[in-house]
Formats: structure tokens, sequence, C-alpha cells
């Protein structure tokens, strides 16, 4: 891969003498921690560019693209190479990291680990690499590594760090610690279990009382009125903790939620790359990306502002919970192997796919089930979000099941095999539903 980096690079650094550069990335912590590496690069080498921060790609958005710059794609457009073919752009960069099932057309220049050996590595971590390339290590910024490490732990790549993951890690001199998996591991644990979506834990999220009653049952008693935190418990508190949860949610399996801790120091405060990575999206997904850039590049009047973004999402995902474990839930189809949670106007579109991902990881479902959760957008009346995910990573390939689909009533897919998403419009909505139980319930039936 690093060859056709390094090609890619200088044919882009070529171009950037003339023309502007116009970045387009995805508004998820890999998107904007992608972006804001890029941001940093070409303003340390005075390249002028603008930012536009989206939470999906669609037709029209390239349609408007201007034609008289470089394009350049973050987390984002692997999927839209036909529409890309068509348009009238001459200079398209991608730097992702999604399945391909389009031919690449003359006109972009792409890196995709798909395309050679299908290394695990988030798109930060490959904007890392392109932009290290650029800098050419004579003006290189550490703080960039950073970055692409909470980029990969904002997709959850960390359990299965790679050579170059941890060549990045080794770049900027991460702390990387053992415990449990709870975040944020640096804050008090009654308020880490109180708020914690993954795992979402039945009678301790959401519930203060559940959350006290625990910790009496662990003897985990406040000191001087404030309780220890995750990275300071000791291995007796620890193993207590952790028997207590998994008597709660007893299909998780010990190593599910023991791993590796990485700890960033942004403000000069080491802080749980989890909990940033849910600062970000909390700030892109209550319509602040602009809010997530400015956490990323460090800049101190963003920091409250984030924070506050932050407990509203919080408190939104743990709404959003009550309504899908609701059994009266007339919007909830369940088959087996799948489930389909239409939640309509109750659950933001924003955090649907949050939604799927932490059911994806509760002890709600067996291992291969197939969640999908759909939600109307607020701000287009017309248009659906539809997010899916698959329960233990393993069983069929989603984003292909939802192609199928989508080839025949229209919209747009992408993603990874086991967490992929959609949009198509409202009026087909009730066909998406038929179309999909069909193709779900006929496997079933094969098996």
């Amino acid at each position: 891969m690093e060859k056709e980096v390094k090609q890619i690079v200088n044919n882009f650094l070529e171009l950037a003498k003339k023309k502007e550069v116009c970045i387009i990335s995805h508004f998820d912590t890999d998107g904007i921690t992608s972006a804001s590496i890029m941001i940093k690069t070409l303003k340390k080498l005075d390249i002028p560019f603008t930012v536009k921060i989206i939470s999906n790609l669609e037709e029209k958005i390239i349609n408007e693209l201007p034609e008289n710059k470089i394009i350049l794609f973050l987390d984002l457009a692997s999927n839209n190479l036909d529409c890309i073919s068509k348009s009238n752009q001459q200079n398209v960069f991608i730097i992702d990291h999604h399945e391909i099932i389009q031919k690449i057309p003359e006109n972009v220049q792409i890196i995709n680990p798909q395309l050679k050996n299908k290394e695990i590595i988030s798109s930060s971590g490959l904007t890392y690499l392109f932009c290290k390339e650029i800098l050419n290590n004579k003006n290189y910024d550490k703080d960039l590594a950073k970055l692409a490490i909470l980029g990969m732990v904002g997709d959850c790549l960390e359990k299965n760090v790679d050579k170059i993951n941890s060549k990045i890690i080794d770049d900027n001199e991460i702390i990387k610690k053992r415990g449990l998996l709870l975040y944020p591991s640096t804050r008090p644990i009654n308020r880490v279990l109180e708020f914690s979506s993954n795992p979402y834990i039945p009678g301790i999220t959401g519930d203060t009382k559940g959350t006290l009653e625990l910790l009496r049952e662990t003897n985990l008693a406040p000191k001087n009125g404030k309780y220890k935190s995750i990275i300071e418990l000791n291995e007796a508190e620890m193993t207590r903790l952790v028997t207590a949860i998994l008597l709660r949610v007893p299909k998780r399996k010990h190593e599910e939620i023991i791993g590796d801790i990485f700890l960033i120091k942004l403000f000069n405060k080491l802080e749980d790359a989890r909990e940033l990575s849910a600062m970000i999206n909390a700030c892109s997904r209550l319509g602040e990306p602009e809010t997530a850039i400015q956490l990323c590049l460090e800049m101190s009047e963003a920091k409250k502002r984030a924070e506050s973004l932050h407990a509203k999402n919080r408190r939104q995902i743990i709404s959003g919970l009550e309504f899908v474990s609701n059994s009266e839930n007339s919007n909830k189809f369940e088959g087996k192997g799948f489930v389909i949670i239409n939640a309509k106007d109750n659950i933001k579109e924003t955090i649907i796919g949050t939604i799927a991902s932490i059911l994806s990881y509760s002890s709600l479902y067996e291992e291969g089930t197939i969640i999908i959760t759909m939600a109307h957008y607020n701000d287009n009346a017309e248009k659906i979000k539809i997010s899916a995910r698959t329960v233990g990573k393993n069983g069929r390939n989603i984003r292909e099941i939802l192609n199928t689909i989508i080839i025949q009533i229209g919209g747009e897919v992408g993603g990874h095999e086991f967490a992929a998403g959609a949009v198509i419009n409202k009026e087909k909505e009730q066909d998406f539903i038929n179309l999909l139980k069909k193709n779900l319930e006929i496997e079933v039936v094969k098996v």
C-alpha cells in the first residue's frame, strides 16, 4: 500500500499547486478525525481548502460539487463510484476503507485497503499515512497520530490492532491499558455505569438506584464522596465488578468486556478515546460537526460546547433504548435470526445507527442475529435512514442484503459486511420492509 500512497500523494501535490482542495468527509468519528488530520496538514503547507461534513453521500451532492477544484472524499465515496464516473469531475481523490462493489472510474484516484490485502485500518489511519507522506517527515506533527487512533477506536477496530496501527500508536506514544471496557475509564464508576450503553446493562443503564445497588453489592464505596474510576480499581475490585456485570448480561463473555483502553492527551489531559469518540459523534449527530472538528483541533472554545452536546446525546440514546426495549412496540418485527425496528419519528435518524450498534453488542439477541433499525429524517420529510448490524459479526453480508433491496426500490447504500446503512424514500417504506422480511425469511427456509 505504501507504494500506491506515495504515487497518489505525488499526483495530489502536483494538482494542489494550481487548484483549491474541496474536502468532503463523513460525520462520524472516523470521518471527523480524517478531516481534522487533513486540515492540519494542508494548513501547514498553505494549500487552500474548503471542508464539508455530511452524513450521507447522495447523487445530488456529487452533482453539485465545483468542477474547478480537487475533490477529496474522506471515509466516503467507495460506494458512489458509478455516480462519480457520470459526473464532470476530473480530479477526484478518495481515501476510504469501505467495501467496493463498483468499477473505479478513470477520473478517480483511490486509497482503499479493499483493493489490496484488505488490511483492517480506519479511514483516519489511511489519511494519516497519506498526510505523513505529504509532510515527508519535515514538518511532521505527531499529534496527527493520536487523531488517527481516535478514528480507529471510533470505528471499533481497536480489538485487533495490526502492524500498521501499532506503528501509528508508537508515533504518538499513546497510552494503552488493560481493563473493563466501560467508558469513560477516567471518570467515577457510578456515572460510567449509569450512562453505560455499550454494553447496555438492564437495571443499571439509566437507573441511578440500580447503579448504587450494584456498587453496594460489589463493596465499591465512595471515598470522600467520590467513587474511583475504572483505571483506579485494583485487581480484586475489578474482578468483583466484572462478575456483577456478567451476571446481568449473561450472554456477554468475559473477554468481550475486558480489553485494551486507549488514553489520548487532549487539552493537556488524558482522556479515554472511546469517550472522545462518543463526544465527536454527539456533536455531529446534533448538527454541529464544526464543533467536533474544533474539538479535534483542540480549540478551547469548543470543549464546553462539545461536553454539553455529548450529555444531551447520551440522554437521547437512553431514551431510544427504552423505546426499542418496549415489548408493546407495534413497529418491531422479530423473526428467526433477525429483528426489524421501525422507530419512525420516535428516535432521531442521527442516533438510529448508534442504537443498532448498542443492540448488536447487548445480551438481548443471539450471535448472528441481523438487526435492522429505521428512522424518519428530521430535516427531510421524504427520507428514511436505515442502519443494519450483525450480532457477533458473524453470518450473512448485510451490506449485500441491503444492496439487493435498494437495487429494486432505489436509494443509497454503503458500509461493511456486518455494519451497513441505507437511505430510501419514505414512500418506499413498506416495500423495503416487505422485501427485507422476504429476503431474511427465505434464507432461513434455505438453511
